[in-house]
């Protein structure tokens, strides 16, 4: 940009900039020739992280009418500096994903290849540095587009580091689906430890505790998971391993982000760290659960040379998986969990014989892609049962290549088959490396549709897996773009109970992302939501209120919130309302109330201060905090 035109930067400009790269990308996942574009993926993480930056946009534009008149208000140039570099890095990615775009395995040399990518380390530091310049302090920003902005930096950051290491990193592969045109609508963060009382102490096993009763009962007479008893496997699962729920992993490994791995130790196709890297015709080595699925794809060429391979057969490389074992042992990193010679490493390091389930595993998961309706009915019954058993089932049955055939069974019109299907992903996925696995096999759009359509047992499971899969940060994109919260919002409001409360786990994880805040507000969540606090049964308040509470934040939301009426209800709940729920109103009233001075001033007329007053003296830590956030409020509102 010209430096005349540096002071007629506005967000506007920088938001339309940020929606052509989202075309741009939109366009390179669309194209028919995508499996052959190298650096499909690398193009597919930039313009994802790119369409991350449009909340933040979109809530500083509402504050000033251009970006440099934070400048005209201050004596330093880097005020004014930093509008024209966020510009600057924003075109140099579009340019680079429009050259990218382009290039195709069959016609790079190695030398245009390292020089596309020397191209993305340079745009990714950019794009970091240029975030790292904005004054974040003179906005008013909302506290999930501050956690948005910062994750965006961290995997910026990241992503600088791996393209600075040696060439067998240079070129990354992905067969996952296309991401939805909706994504650059919704933002990323990492508020994965609110619990649903929303504090940032404790966990949702609290709630779990409450509800294990409502799990389903299986076909063989034991039980399912429901969303809940999923959040309290993933948060405690085969004694004491937390998962994404809680502060820890789901196998509570040392994350190697600091470290840098040996390049050869990386898988080309996912760029993790190998546990069971296999040698492929070409004499590449891959791990093997992607490599596998590349095939089952039907794909019969090598992902990195693009060759044909002569033959499918995937043999061990033992010699790089005792390198890697040794490597991970010096430098004290536990590698990743998973099945490698017949046996499983177990949480204390040691290592469990399931060599003899292998074959009877193996051999049921062929019998899901039978001719034989029975044969396939009665197979995926035995799955169901035994993916809800223990977590070396899970591995094993998605080690057999059990999850594409599952997903392929999600479209039965045999209602026995899709139900046992569906509820196979939901135990599948509690297994925190299968979620990968699931998303990869395309699962989503498949389980919004029995959510939709499928019978009461088949949609209570879909939703229950949904918030599963929803516990991996980029997962609720793809999730929320799909179109699984206007159905999920049907659910809250017509299904079972058990299924009303898988549908408010959901979208209570789900809703913790700014874009999906707006989706579930168009499709009528507020209605449902003031519905469960205003029934007489009194059954569901706390989920509604931890909904609302997530909600609250988000300017669309907070209008409909207080159009449908809920101010009273609110109100009323601070004078009538469990401990637990006296804290989450007050903490929602203040979210709506602390920058409008009209809603203030409905608050005053309809008597909050009274059950305000007796919540500060007498509530919970947390709710005198809030009910006194709100009474300094109400008193300034007096004095003007």
């Amino acid at each position: 940009m010209a430096g005349g035109e540096e002071s007629l930067v506005t967000p506007v400009f920088l938001l339309d900039l940020v929606r052509q790269i989202c075309a741009v990308g939109i366009s390179g996942a669309g194209d028919k020739n995508k499996n052959s574009n190298i650096f499909r993926k690398d193009c597919m993480d930039l313009v994802r992280r790119v369409s991350l930056l449009t909340h933040f946009l979109e809530e500083i534009s509402g504050q000033l009418g251009s970006l440099n008149a934070l400048g005209s208000c201050s004596s330093s140039s880097k005020e004014i500096k930093w509008s024209s570099d966020l510009v600057a890095a924003l075109q140099s990615a579009k340019n680079l994903l429009s050259l990218a775009g382009t290039s195709q395995s069959t016609n790079n040399s190695d030398g245009a290849v390292k020089k596309i990518v020397t191209l993305f380390h340079s745009v990714t530091w950019e794009m970091e540095k240029s975030l790292a310049n904005i004054p974040y302090d003179q906005f008013d920003i909302s506290e999930e587009v501050q956690e948005q902005v910062v994750l965006v930096r961290a995997q910026l950051r990241r992503a600088t580091e791996r393209y600075s290491s040696k060439n067998s990193r240079e070129i990354s592969f992905s067969f996952a689906q296309p991401i939805d045109k909706d994504v650059d609508q919704s933002p990323i963060g990492n508020r994965l430890t609110r619990s649903w009382h929303i504090e940032n102490s404790g966990c949702v096993n609290n709630k779990v505790a409450e509800n294990t009763q409502t799990a389903v009962s299986g076909s063989d007479g034991s039980e399912d998971h429901s969303a809940y008893e999923v959040a309290s496997e993933l948060n405690v699962v085969d004694g004491g391993e937390k998962d994404s729920l809680g502060n820890k992993s789901g196998e509570d490994l040392k994350k190697p982000d600091t470290l840098k791995i040996p390049d050869d130790f990386l898988c080309p196709i996912s760029l993790e760290l190998m546990r069971d890297p296999v040698i492929v015709a070409t004499g590449q080595t891959y791990e093997r659960s992607y490599m596998q699925r590349w095939i089952d794809t039907g794909n019969s060429t090598c992902p990195k040379t693009q060759q044909k391979l002569e033959h499918l057969t995937l043999t061990p490389n033992y010699v790089l998986r005792s390198l890697i074992t040794q490597w991970c042992a010096e430098h004290k990193v536990e590698q990743p969990p998973g099945l490698a010679n017949g046996r499983i490493k177990k949480s204390d390091g040691s290592f469990r014989d399931v060599s003899g389930d292998i074959a009877p595993i193996q051999a049921i998961v062929r019998k899901l892609s039978s001719r034989s309706i029975e044969e396939r009915r009665a197979a995926v019954s035995e799955v169901r049962s035994l993916s809800k058993r223990s977590t070396d089932n899970r591995i094993l049955i998605a080690e057999a290549g059990a999850i594409p055939v599952l997903v392929n069974l999600l479209t039965s019109e045999d209602m026995s088959i899709l139900e046992n299907a569906v509820t196979s992903i939901l135990n599948l996925s509690i297994y925190e490396n299968n979620k990968g696995l699931i998303m990869l096999a395309g699962a989503v759009p498949s389980i919004v549709q029995v959510l939709r359509a499928g019978s009461v047992e088949a949609r209570e499971n879909a939703a229950a897996t949904l918030f599963s899969l929803s516990l991996a940060d980029e997962n609720k994109i793809i999730i929320g773009a799909s179109g699984a919260i206007p159905a999920l919002v049907e659910l809250l409001e017509n299904g079972s109970t058990r299924g009303k409360k898988d549908a408010a786990t959901a979208l209570f994880n789900l809703c913790i992302y700014q874009g999906n805040k707006g989706r579930a507000v168009r499709a009528g969540i507020i209605t449902a939501l003031l519905k469960m606090l205003t029934d007489s049964r009194n059954c569901m308040v706390d989920e509604a209120l931890t909904i609302l509470s997530v909600l609250a934040s988000n300017q669309e939301a907070k209008v409909a919130i207080v159009k449908a009426s809920t101010i009273p209800v609110l109100i009323d709940l601070l004078r009538t309302g469990l401990p637990r729920n006296k804290e989450n109103a007050a903490a929602i009233l203040l979210s709506l109330c602390k920058r409008d001075p009209d809603n203030l001033a409905c608050l005053s007329r309809l008597g909050a201060v009274i059950p305000l007053t007796e919540l500060s003296k007498n509530g919970t830590e947390r709710a005198k905090r809030k009910a006194t956030s709100m009474l300094e409020h109400l008193r300034r509102l007096q004095q003007n």
